[in-house]
């Protein structure tokens, strides 16, 4: 950390700008062994049972090679990469906009249009519905103990009905009384099975409740609370990747949720059910968790808007594993005016829960503004063809009629920052597991004993790496003020469901890792991150029907995020107005207002 630069007049804590140059090496082949169906279950226990196994796996995931790297040599660790913009603003703007008309919505008459919280908003002032009316569509989508379930209702945990019933009804008679509390009074929304929410049981994926059927005494997340309090109704948890610890959102136990835009595809993880419960219409916006893309990759395989924030920007109180080093909470959305809305509530400095404490309440830029964006092209040229394709497509027409300019860049290690990354994430989540690994479904039952095989030694040079690259990016932020790193989301164009899988669930970490070429430098460092979608491909041959989404990420400078999504707003406008055929709505879409 540095006390003495430029930044220290602007931030708490912020890097000591320092070029690091390496040259790129594409990383070898991945050689982790991909098991499947019955074998899984076997060689899971077989794995939580036999020592020194774990180890050897550990071993040939390539962790060990941060040993004798000499860039590492002299530089300190660094285990938090929480960084604090230092505000200068003394006025507190409002937390949503008071006229609904201020929302940079998407016009009515656009090409598969989804409904945003104005639409919701303008419905109940209009008296055409009710947050009643609303609530009691959605029941029967949403509810496992339906006799006849849809085809949503595996991307909900189950909840408290009554409840969500009583949080609609107050909803109604407020604005009845024409005093409703803000432009979200009555908007449903939704949030990942991770957070608390009193009323509900927690059980993070797996079959453990970690409310221990207390539920009724859970204290609701902050940034839950603060949704909330605006008067929106929760209308269920959402499923979630066991543990969080995988990209699919291949659940044995809670089931795997439907993509909406291609059912035999996935969803992506951990956020899961979020991003399928938006992508199909049923709420606009929902809050899910990022340790390593789980808000982006998601919102990448269904085509939304997914925003990962600064580290700790968002509180993750009372959370038990806030001390994480790289998880945080963000919103998804299907709108880019959604996503705006949700993260300045969510965003609130919490008071009572330290760094949250530190940072300003977030508020909407205004002036001019630095267009520049960085591309490693090394790096960036890792991704698959059509992926590709799509995103310079997205950056042409962003240099060309946006005003953006796109320079080359380096960032150094970044092979070496995945593993130190993945190393970090594994270490933290196998400290705070409490139950029984045995409880776990077969392929977290290899993870978690394999997590839990590094040393010390390793996990400091881990976090030397963090140092090295934070360094380097803020070196860049320097040299390039308003600089946004740009990235594919993911390198492939979604992740076709093997039907076998779904059963026991599956071990591919070499898929995993693909999946998460980029998305692990926003959390590793601490930095926010974009999501947008750019565009559509066909599904795999024999797949059935539909399309699969492709995004485009931007990673900005630490508490940027007003700036990201400026540059969501333009990526918005490329999808409606530069892309050939538009933003495309999934057939899986619900007509929760019924206007068509």
């Amino acid at each position: 950390m540095s006390t003495n630069n430029p930044a220290a007049a602007r931030f708490v804590n912020y890097p000591t700008p320092t070029a690091h140059e390496a040259p790129y090496k594409s990383p070898p082949p991945a050689k982790n062994p991909v098991i499947k169906g019955a074998p899984l279950n076997y060689l899971g226990s077989l794995v939580a049972a036999v020592p020194g196994l774990p180890y050897l796996l550990w071993s040939n995931a390539g962790f060990s090679s941060l040993r004798g790297l000499k860039e590492l040599d002299d530089v300190d660790p660094r285990y938090d990469p929480t960084v604090i913009p230092v505000s200068e603003a003394n006025d507190i703007a409002h937390v949503v906009p008071e006229n609904v008309n201020e929302l940079r919505v998407t016009p009515v008459n656009a090409k598969d249009r989804f409904y945003t919280i104005a639409d919701f908003h303008n419905a109940y002032r209009s008296g055409t519905h009710t947050p009643t009316d609303i609530v009691e569509a959605l029941l029967p989508l949403i509810r496992r103990d339906e006799q006849q379930r849809s085809r949503h209702s595996t991307a909900f945990m189950p909840g408290p009905v009554e409840a969500v019933r009583q949080a609609a009804e107050a909803s109604t008679r407020r604005w009845k009384a024409g005093k409703p509390l803000s432009i979200l009074d009555g908007v449903p929304f939704g949030v990942k099975d991770d957070l608390e929410v009193k009323g509900y049981k927690r059980y993070i994926g797996t079959s453990h409740d970690y409310t221990n059927g207390k539920e009724d005494r859970a204290e609701t997340s902050w940034c839950v609370k603060k949704v909330e309090e605006q008067g929106a109704v929760l209308v269920g948890k959402l499923t979630m990747h066991e543990l969080g610890m995988d990209t699919t959102n291949n659940n044995p136990i809670w089931g795997t949720p439907l993509n909406p835009y291609h059912e035999r595809y996935y969803t992506g993880g951990s956020s899961g059910g979020a991003a399928s419960a938006v992508a199909a219409g049923l709420i606009p916006f929902a809050i899910g968790s990022d340790g390593g893309g789980s808000v982006r990759i998601p919102s990448n395989y269904c085509g939304l808007y997914g925003l990962k924030t600064s580290h700790n920007r968002v509180s993750t109180a009372p959370m038990a594993n806030a001390g994480k080093s790289v998880t945080v909470r963000g919103p998804l959305a299907s709108s880019m005016a959604d996503l705006e809305v949700s993260y300045r509530v969510l965003a609130q400095p919490d008071p009572s829960s330290y760094p949250s404490s530190e940072f300003s309440p977030p508020r909407a830029l205004t002036g001019p503004r630095n267009k520049v964006l960085g591309i490693y092209k090394p790096w960036f040229d890792r991704a698959d063809p059509p992926v590709q394709e799509a995103c310079h497509s997205a950056l042409q027409y962003l240099q060309s009629e946006m005003g953006y300019q796109i320079i080359d860049i380096s960032i150094p290690l970044l092979h070496q920052g995945q593993l130190a990354h993945a190393m970090t994430i594994l270490a933290e989540g196998a400290t705070g597991h409490k139950t029984s690994i045995f409880e776990l479904t077969p392929a977290n039952r290899i993870l978690m004993s394999v997590a839990r095989q590094t040393p010390a030694t390793d996990f400091l040079l881990a976090q030397r790496v963090r140092n090295i690259i934070m360094e380097h990016l803020a070196y860049l932020f320097k040299q390039h003020p308003g600089l946004i790193i740009v990235t594919p989301t993911t390198p492939n164009a979604g992740w076709p469901i093997e039907e076998a899988d779904l059963a026991h669930g599956m071990s591919n970490a070499n898929m995993q890792l693909k999946n998460m070429e980029y998305v692990w430098l926003a959390n590793f460092t601490g930095v926010p991150c974009i999501q947008f979608p750019v565009g559509y491909v066909d599904g795999v041959q024999g797949k059935g029907k539909g399309k699969v989404p492709i995004g485009l990420s931007g990673n900005g400078e630490w508490g940027s995020e007003d700036a990201l999504i400026e540059f969501g707003f333009d990526g918005e406008r490329w999808l409606h107005e530069g892309y050939e055929g538009g933003k495309l709505r999934p057939e899986a879409w619900v007509d929760v207002l019924k206007t068509e």
